[in-house]
């Protein structure tokens, strides 16, 4: 992938080209706060989110975060950590296999799984781990545009994933 970056005295370009397999990871927990705003704003106000007595004696002994808060973590690494300049989001599939609990440490790893230079797209793996247990809690994939980011020559892409 080609980079141009300006500032007021300096042009430098940097060729940094993905590949299949490359990685992103990051940690976050949310808290007991985050899930009741969550729980406004959206309108998902389902007691075993926001209610101590119904999250205690549900099957998970405690609250749960909402499913799409957990994932939410996508929007933020494609919106503001990573190639973040001009991504488009085109499509987003999940799978929920574990729940999710507040003032928890997890990790989020997108990978590379698939190119397509000549639309200019990414297909990334997406998971998201709870780093005490190791267990998976998230599992989908992403698709993504990015017509600043995402220019390969075709020829490079060949031959870097061979």
């Amino acid at each position: 992938m080609l980079r141009i970056i300006k500032t007021a005295t300096l042009e430098k370009t940097l060729t940094t080209m993905l590949k299949i397999g490359d990685e992103f990871r990051h940690k976050f927990s949310y808290t007991q706060d985050d899930v009741d705003t969550f729980a406004r704003v959206s309108g998902d106000t389902n007691p075993l989110h926001i209610d101590p007595q119904a999250g205690k004696d549900s099957m998970f002994g405690r609250n749960i975060i909402h499913g799409f808060l957990g994932a939410s973590v996508f929007t933020k690494i494609f919106g503001a950590l990573w190639y973040v300049d001009g991504h488009v989001y085109l499509s987003q599939t999940m799978k929920w296999l574990k729940p999710m609990f507040t003032d928890t440490e997890y990790e989020a790893v997108v990978r590379v799984k698939e190119i397509y230079p000549e639309k200019n797209r990414v297909l990334y793996e997406c998971a998201v781990y709870d780093t005490a247990s190791g267990d998976q809690t998230i599992a989908g994939e992403a698709l993504l545009l990015n017509k600043k980011q995402y220019v390969w020559n075709k020829e490079a892409v060949e031959e870097k994933q061979s």
